[in-house]
């Protein structure tokens, strides 16, 4: 239980104290009445006596009375009334009225208590439950049973201004003397027969003769005695002094207490208000009080909540009056006494005045009532003694013959009853209980025990079950009080006391004050498990009020354990509050709810904190207080809600009700609404215009999109390729201030910064909605809240800061439907948005700036509804809310608003930001309007979505400015920069091609027709060409970055205008589906705005099928040139074969029926190609499926001519068709994508491969001492071919019944001799697993040439006649002469050694060859100069007519500059075969 301002001792001695009688004689009440009170008020404040009084005993021992209260009363007849166990309708309206006007105290002490994981705010002390138990106690009508509320003594008041006092006195006592003894009246009841009268002389000392009130006086203590009669004087302050003086009230506390025994009045109002049905907080119609009341009055008329269950929500469903709670709010109805007068009290009295009252009461008690009380104490204490020597059945026949006998004697079922047994009041066994309740008045408690305990053992003898309960009950409360403690607490003659009352004599009133003591007993022993369980066992449903209050106190019993029990605390708490509410008392109800919300909430208890906050919701509602209404039902709502749809629908309408009934909130501004829930974080913001569709042929740039998902990869891309172009546009450095460009905002992207958009174009933002309810929800009227501020980017920045002005729309979203401030931002409202149960949809809203400053985009204004305002239809019929009948609430909506609230990313940088969570700020809302920019829109045509591998296709892009702003400066970077080409600008390349059969079959390359008469790969084209004219850097390393200038007119392109250009395309040179990607960069023509440039994405996917395979090998040419002159810059440049291997691997995927090979060019900055050496029949090179074709071409040095300084960097391009027309290779497209291609020949080579012709002179003179990437670089440099093949082909498809010419070209690049060389790169396998490396490796080992290179330093070539005739019959040793010819393939000087010892051992050689003799010199030592070719005249000699092989000399060369080299083995020739015959 709570705590409680008395202790239980003070407690139970003030709830049972001795009753005095006043009766007043008309005069003397006047006297009193000038104080506004009467004579029993004005005496009140000192009922309390404060010194010790004494008296003895039966024994004679000397009991002392402490603290002792007496009870002083006017009398009050009332006609006899069979006694009833409930109480009366004026008692429970003043019951009610008692707890309904004592509520908790504003910042009142509160009780933390800690248990757990919870820490509770509880109220200390409950008031309302003390003011009820002392009003229920005091109020208690009087009992034949007991005597302790009987009346012990009367005062009988006259004023000393009577005529003849004394005759007034006379005429009182026998007043009194006919109440009690003419038996009209069953109340007031009396104690004794004997009842001590006291006289009481009232003089009044501003008026009467104070010496005629003393004369008087004496003549009373003559007549009465000096222990029976008293002088009171008062009044003794006069009006002069009363406005000097300030005495204080003591009776104010008291007045409200002034009628309980004085009923009348409420008899009148309960009839009043019985008839009211405008009861204050009646939610079902009912009277403000219980429904045992309501059965009682009308038969018909019930509870109409006591047959559902205590946690029942009480929405009534979906019928039509579920909400006539809420709409019709109860008028508060006091029932209580007349108001006091605005008068002060005792205005009369003097604190002298107030010690003579004091004074009085004090010489009452000691002189007149202790003592009476111990003579009858002593009178009924001789009739017990004189019982005890009696044996039982001889008492029983002086009972019989004493007490004239009792009621004939009954059945036990009907003894049992409450009225089955009465006793007359001579009866003995009530002088013992007259007897006990005398010694328990004061404060004897042994005694009283004692009694009690006899009066008991009788009572339950004779079956007298109430008076058995009532012994029981204080026997009980005797044994506690008893000092020292001589016997425990008897808790079971409580609880036996409480059955007996509650069960057996069906008195509810007895048993709730039997519970009500012992409860406190309980708790002041710390029993606090006993004491909840006590009162949880008084809980019943004839009386709401009472058994709300007992529920409490029972929670209070919970927590205040020594191991708090917080969940069973909050469950009875509950339940108090359903039973408060039932009561009428709504202030309370809602308290004891919200104390039990603590518990429950954030603890999973989801349905537990649905039913209270509903219950808060509309308790507050009912008691005027929408805020809180609305604060415990937007938590019905935003909690994820378990209720089935039904339920959620009633709640989401109470919510729109009381929403909407809430008066003063939406003047102002607009209240935030709980649903939909808005992901604020997946807040998208788009700026720009939406992408335009493809408009006939025109397919537009796919650019960004809100339908676009975000991909970090992709962005990170995008923004690498943004810096290649900002890089290539600014001289190859990126700006410091670079930012990339991001046309769409999420929580992925960086939004440290504010956003830049521009004036004139649109911002739409994307909301995500979701429904949590599992009932629909309609939306209308959504537009942006925005707050603007004006600034002008033209003028200095200070001057634009002191005339900024800010605008938003906040106040006109307060009424949809006005008119937007469209002039500075025009705002897109959606009529209607639907959201189906438990749907995420997004809202994509848009602003339209007509300003340039700063936005700030705060949230969305909308209106709510629970249903469709108009046409449901469009929500599904599964989501329609399943009701029997129209609801009131029924298109109801509210005007509220959600701000967008984003949280930055964490902060993980600094020391600080690590150690505490901070988060940066999320600008995506917070754009800066820009001035105007220019707007570019990219369309393609005849843009294929499908090529071969390599095929040359043409297409057109055009280019629109669709703003008012020129634009410049433009580019376009590629993630496959080989895939296209706008063609070279340099070079005056027609865009039409030359030859007729080209033009007839739109072909793509820039033709000639081949000269008639001439052999096909005969004649050979040669061109040369700079990497530069196609707008490529040095060597073709321009290609890296990709970027590209696109050619326009003047380089503008002004508002409005727009230019179509050629694109040429190549497929991939791998099959599968390929993304691509372009950015288009662009700059405004006018410049210093805060954009520095715009971008424009477009990404296409190209499906490529296989189409050839080529394969190329370069081998040193194994015989030297004739002697002519033709041909001497040939010998002494060099020459070699290259053989081109051709594979048709495609699958007729495409309907490709037959490839032909139209042409063979190379590139090269060394060599070219010189003829085809193999003869054709036919002209083309047909191949079909899986069909393979071989060419051999002969590769010839540059002259030197055409490797002068003025063109070391140009590429040398040869042309050798096959076919009846040339196609110009150096040209646009073939040349472009050459260039392009990925990667080149030259960025696979180290950086060694390529060297200059005087670096490598200069390096011959390096001495032993050279470097080793000198040494390497000169032995590789005998290997390596610096030679690209281009192979041109045409494919013949059938598309729609035609055939139908593609082209395409293939590149294969030549590195080294013999190594061959494909025009499909083989695929890298990704690494599975890499080892981790702790420590750092070790530098690469100094590189030094392979056998393999050095192998290549001579060329070997063996000169003689192919057949040889010798007469062996005459000269039988046959002498042949062979030239050896060594060629220095290297730049530096070489040793050669010649060895001719070597011999063929195989067998199988010697099958075949014949063995021969070298016959002079067998070694030869040599040096061979850079590039020299040296001719070694030698002999064979010949035995026999054959064949022999001649290529048996072994050639060992190293350089002449490594001494510490060894000589390493050249490769030979093929077979020299020479036929010897013998000549006969």
């Amino acid at each position: 239980m709570a705590q409680c301002v008395q202790s239980v001792h003070e407690f139970i001695q003030d709830s049972f104290v001795p009753m005095v009688a006043v009766l007043c004689s008309e005069d003397a009440e006047k006297v009193t009445r000038k104080n506004n009170l009467n004579f029993s008020e004005l005496l009140r404040p000192f009922c309390r006596l404060t010194s010790e009084g004494h008296m003895r005993d039966p024994n004679n021992q000397v009991q002392v009375v402490k603290n002792l209260r007496i009870s002083v009363n006017n009398v009050v007849t009332r006609p006899s009334v069979p006694a009833s166990g409930t109480p009366s309708l004026a008692q429970r309206l003043l019951l009610s009225e008692v707890v309904s006007t004592c509520q908790p105290a504003e910042g009142g002490v509160a009780n933390v208590i800690t248990a757990g994981d919870y820490d509770l705010n509880i109220s200390a002390t409950t008031p309302w439950f003390e003011a009820y138990r002392e009003t229920f106690l005091q109020s208690m009508p009087a009992a034949d049973h007991e005597f302790l509320n009987h009346y012990l003594a009367c005062l009988l008041v006259v004023s000393s201004s009577e005529a003849v006092p004394v005759e007034k006195f006379l005429k009182l006592s026998q007043e009194q003397h006919r109440i009690q003894h003419s038996g009209e009246y069953t109340n007031p009841k009396w104690f004794i027969p004997n009842t001590l009268k006291y006289y009481v002389l009232l003089h009044d000392m501003s008026q009467g003769d104070e010496h005629r009130a003393d004369s008087v006086y004496e003549d009373m203590k003559q007549r009465y005695g000096a222990q029976g009669c008293y002088l009171l004087k008062v009044n003794s302050r006069t009006a002069a002094a009363g406005a000097d003086e300030q005495i204080p009230d003591p009776w104010s506390q008291y007045l409200h207490k002034s009628s309980l025994q004085s009923q009348d009045h409420y008899e009148e109002s309960a009839s009043v208000l019985a008839n009211n049905t405008a009861v204050e907080n009646n939610v079902g119609g009912t009277p403000e009080l219980d429904g045992h009341h309501s059965e009682e009055r009308d038969g018909s008329l019930v509870n109409s909540l006591d047959s559902t269950h205590p946690l029942q929500l009480d929405t009534s469903g979906d019928t039509p009056g579920s909400l006539d709670a809420l709409r019709a709010v109860a008028v508060e109805t006091k029932a209580g006494t007349a108001a006091a007068a605005a008068a002060s009290h005792g205005a009369c009295l003097t604190l002298n005045d107030h010690d003579r009252i004091r004074q009085f009461i004090q010489e009452f008690t000691f002189r007149g009532l202790l003592p009476h009380i111990e003579k009858n104490i002593r009178q009924l204490n001789d009739q017990l003694v004189s019982r005890k020597g009696l044996s039982r059945s001889l008492f029983s026949a002086t009972k019989k013959w004493f007490g004239g006998g009792k009621v004939p004697e009954k059945s036990i079922a009907e003894l049992k009853n409450t009225s089955g047994l009465l006793y007359p009041p001579e009866a003995p066994e009530l002088q013992i209980r007259k007897m006990a309740d005398l010694c328990f008045l004061v404060q004897h408690y042994e005694l009283a025990y004692s009694c009690y305990h006899t009066a008991k053992k009788d009572f339950l003898s004779d079956q007298a079950m109430l008076y058995a309960a009532g012994a029981l009950e204080m026997a009980a409360v005797s044994a506690f009080l008893q000092g020292g403690a001589p016997r425990p607490y008897p808790a079971h003659y409580m609880d036996t006391a409480i059955q007996t009352y509650r069960d057996v004599c069906k008195n509810m009133h007895l048993a709730e004050r039997c519970a009500l003591l012992s409860a406190e007993i309980l708790k002041s022993q710390a029993k606090f498990s006993d004491a909840a369980t006590l009162l949880i066992k008084m809980t019943s449903e004839d009386c709401d009020l009472r058994s709300a209050l007992l529920l409490e106190q029972a929670a209070h019993c919970f927590i205040n354990m020594r191991n708090p029990m917080v969940r069973k605390f909050a469950f009875h708490m509950i339940l108090a509050g359903h039973r408060f509410s039932k009561a009428g008392q709504k202030r309370h109800a809602l308290r004891c709810y919200c104390q039990a919300m603590q518990v429950y909430k954030g603890k999973g208890w989801s349905l537990a904190e649905d039913h209270i906050n509903f219950t808060i919701g509309r308790q507050s509602f009912t008691l005027r207080q929408p805020e809180n209404a609305v604060s415990a039902f937007r938590h019905i709502l935003t909690n994820e809600s378990q209720q089935a749809s039904s339920q959620q629908a009633a709640f989401l309408r109470e919510y729109l009700y009381v929403y909407k009934n809430v008066t003063g909130v939406c003047d102002v501004a607009l209240p935030q609404l709980p649903l939909p829930y808005i992901n604020s974080s997946a807040t998208r913001v788009y700026f720009g215009h939406e992408r335009r569709l493809a408009e006939g042929e025109k397919q537009a740039a796919t650019h960004v999109s809100l339908d676009q998902e975000f991909d970090r990869d992709l962005a990170a891309m995008w923004r690498d390729l943004e810096e290649q172009v900002v890089a290539s546009a600014n001289r190859g450095v990126v700006p410091a201030t670079f930012q990339a460009t991001q046309c769409c905002l999420n929580s992925q992207t960086d939004n440290l910064r504010f956003p830049l958009a521009v004036v004139e174009e649109p911002i739409i933002v994307e909301v995500v909605f979701r429904n949590p309810l599992k009932v629909p929800l309609v939306l209308s009227d959504v537009s942006l809240l925005w707050k603007f501020t004006l600034k002008d980017f033209s003028r200095p920045q200070d001057a634009a800061v002191g005339d900024a002005l800010a605008f938003s729309n906040e106040k006109e979203t307060l009424v949809p439907g006005t008119k937007q401030s469209d002039d500075i931002i025009a705002t897109e409202v959606i009529p209607e948005f639907f959201l189906n149960p438990e749907e995420t949809k997004v809202a994509r809203l848009k602003l339209l700036p007509h300003q340039t400053g700063q936005l700030n985009i705060l949230g969305l204004v909308y209106n709510l509804a629970s249903t469709p305002s108009t046409g449901g239809t469009t929500v599904s019929s599964s989501a329609a809310l399943k009701s029997d009948g129209p609801s009131p609430a029924d298109g109801t909506s509210v005007r509220g608003r959600q701000d967008l609230e984003i949280q930055g990313p964490r902060l993980n940088q600094t020391k600080e930001e690590k150690t505490s969570v901070s988060h940066g700020p999320d600008r995506r809302l917070d754009p800066t309007i820009t001035p105007p920019m220019p707007l570019l829109e990219v369309f393609f045509l005849q843009f294929p979505t499908a090529l071969l591998c390599g095929e040359i296709r043409k297409a057109y892009v055009e280019f629109c400015n669709v703003s008012g702003v020129p634009l410049c400066g433009l580019r376009v970077v590629s993630t496959h920069p080989d895939f296209f080409t706008f063609g070279s600008s340099s070079l005056a390349t027609p865009l039409t091609p030359l030859s007729p059969t080209s033009f007839e079959n739109c072909s793509a390359y820039k033709t000639l027709a081949t000269p008639p008469g001439a052999t096909p790969g005969s004649v050979a084209a040669v061109t040369l060409v700079s990497a530069g004219d196609f707008g490529l850097g040095e060597g073709g390393s321009g290609t890296s970055n990709g970027v590209a200038e696109i050619p326009l007119e003047d380089r503008v392109l002004k508002p409005g205008q727009s230019t179509q250009l050629p694109l040429w395309l190549r497929g991939p040179d791998h099959e599968g589906v390929h993304e691509i990607n372009f950015l288009f960069y662009y700059e405004s023509a006018v410049k210093g705005g805060k954009i520095s440039h715009r971008v424009l994405r477009h990404t296409v996917f190209i499906c490529a099928s296989r189409s050839l395979c080529v394969r190329a090998t370069a081998c040193r040419s194994n015989t030297l040139p004739e002697e002519e002159a033709e041909e001497e810059d040939e010998r002494r440049n060099g020459s070699m074969l290259v053989f081109v291997d051709v594979e048709n691997i495609n699958t007729n995927e495409a309907g490709v029926r037959e490839f032909h090979i139209a042409q063979v060019s190379s590139s090269s900055k060394q060599w070219r190609l010189h003829r085809c050496i193999n003869p054709a029949e036919d002209k083309d090179c047909k191949l079909n499926s899986r069909e393979r074709g071989k060419l051999c071409f002969r590769a010839t040095r540059c002259k030197p001519v055409q490797a002068t300084s003025a063109a070391i960097e140009k590429y040398i391009f040869a042309d050798l068709s096959l076919g009846n027309e040339q196609i110009i290779s150096s040209t646009t497209p073939c040349a472009d994508f050459f260039f392009r291609r990925c990667p080149p020949s030259d960025s696979r080579r180290p950086p060694v491969a390529v060297e200059t012709q005087g670096r490598l002179s200069r390096s011959q003179g390096a001495g032993p001492g050279g470097g080793a990437e000198d040494l390497t670089s000169l032995v590789r440099k005998c290997n390596e071919v610096d030679l690209d093949i281009i192979v041109l082909w045409k494919a013949f498809v059938v598309e729609d019944n035609k055939q139908v010419i593609l082209e395409g070209q293939l590149h294969v690049a030549l590195q080294t001799i013999g190594k061959e060389a494909c025009s499909l790169t083989q695929k890298e396998e990704a690494q599975e697993m890499v080892l981790l490396k702790f420590k750092p490796e070790l530098p690469p080992p100094m590189t030094r040439p392979s056998m393999e290179q050095l192998s290549h330093l001579i060329k070997t070539n063996l000169h003689y006649p192919e057949s040889y005739r010798h007469p062996f019959i005459h000269k039988s040793l046959c002498l042949v002469p062979v030239t050896l010819t060594l060629s220095n393939c290297s730049l530096a000087q070489v040793d050669v050694i010649i060895d001719l010892r070597h011999k063929t051992t195989s067998p199988e050689s010697l099958e075949v060859h014949g063995s021969f003799t070298w016959l002079g010199q067998t070694q030869y030592k040599l040096q061979l100069r850079a590039q020299e070719v040296m001719r070694v005249p030698l002999r064979a000699c010949f035995l026999h007519a054959g064949v022999y092989n001649l290529g048996t000399p072994r050639v060992f060369a190293k350089l002449a500059d490594q001494g510490a080299m060894c000589e390493t083995s050249q490769q030979t020739a093929t077979p020299a075969l020479i036929i010897i015959i013998n000549d006969t």
